[in-house]
């Protein structure tokens, strides 16, 4: 990557190269850090610097990468890697006539990323199911402090509910999602939350093979129940343990089902 300036050119003195001089003593106030960094590497922290800090806010178009490069003191191939960087990151996008935009920095679109990384990823259903308790365990916890009565009632009343779906395992599903959704809205973090989102669509062929063996959906319900009872009494560690036991069950059963279809075609979607 280039190190080299652009002199012939006058430094800006707008608010894009302002922010800019700010993130570059910030840096050097914190010890020099950034600037031992690629220069792509240091662009990117410092483009996020001033999204964090508010001077760039979601619809914002950055200058042209002329001036961007003036701005920054780099060449244009260090400076498109940033950008492409932001872009895969969500943070950016490119609109016609090649200026970027910062997006709406929804926690859905911030995760999207991540979804589609976990989308072309082969299936693990260990690391799977490890993700799903790091994210799963302290949403849940979150949700046995955080839930007002009325959200407590709806959680036990979707527990409740499953028994009437013990033989009808689409409507257990369709159930089982809301469910989930009402477990993870209390906690009040919509970056987690559309964490859990994506972690739980993964593999959802497998859960619906698994959903039709034998007495799979009674153990569910139960542990649905048990975890709803933890959260009405506003247990958060009895609501984690009870949670973790569910999760058990569910890696315990999508083995079965990826042994039973010989692990193929797997949907992540």
């Amino acid at each position: 990557m280039g190190h080299d300036k652009t002199p012939s050119v006058a430094k800006l003195e707008t608010p894009f190269g302002l922010a800019v001089d700010q993130a570059k003593a910030d840096s050097r106030r914190l010890g020099g850090t950034l600037e031992r960094k690629p220069i792509a590497e240091q662009v990117t922290t410092r483009i996020m610097a001033m999204i964090k800090s508010g001077n760039l806010k979601s619809g914002d178009r950055l200058p042209t990468e002329a001036q961007m490069c003036v701005a920054f003191g780099i060449s244009r191939p260090p400076l498109r890697e940033a950008l492409k960087a932001l872009t895969l990151m969500g943070v950016l996008e490119s609109r016609q006539g090649g200026r970027y935009t910062v997006t709406d920095l929804s926690p859905t679109r911030m995760v999207a990323p991540f979804n589609a990384m976990l989308s072309v990823t082969e299936y693990d259903v260990t690391q799977h199911f490890e993700a799903r308790a790091l994210v799963d365990l302290e949403l849940t916890r979150l949700c046995a402090i955080r839930a007002t009565d009325a959200e407590r009632q709806k959680i036990r009343r979707l527990a409740l509910d499953g028994r009437a779906f013990y033989d009808d395992p689409v409507a257990f599903r369709l159930l089982d999602i809301e469910f989930h959704r009402a477990l993870n809205e209390p906690a009040g973090n919509a970056l987690i939350f559309a964490l859990a989102q994506g972690l739980y669509d993964i593999g959802l062929d497998m859960r619906r093979v698994a959903s039709t063996l034998p007495g799979v959906i009674p153990v569910s319900v139960a542990q649905h129940c048990e975890v709803a009872d933890a959260i009405c009494d506003r247990d958060p560690d009895a609501a984690a343990a009870a949670y973790r036991r569910h999760l058990e069950h569910v890696v315990e059963t999508t083995v079965r089902a990826i042994e039973l279809t010989g692990g193929g075609g797997i949907d992540h979607a």
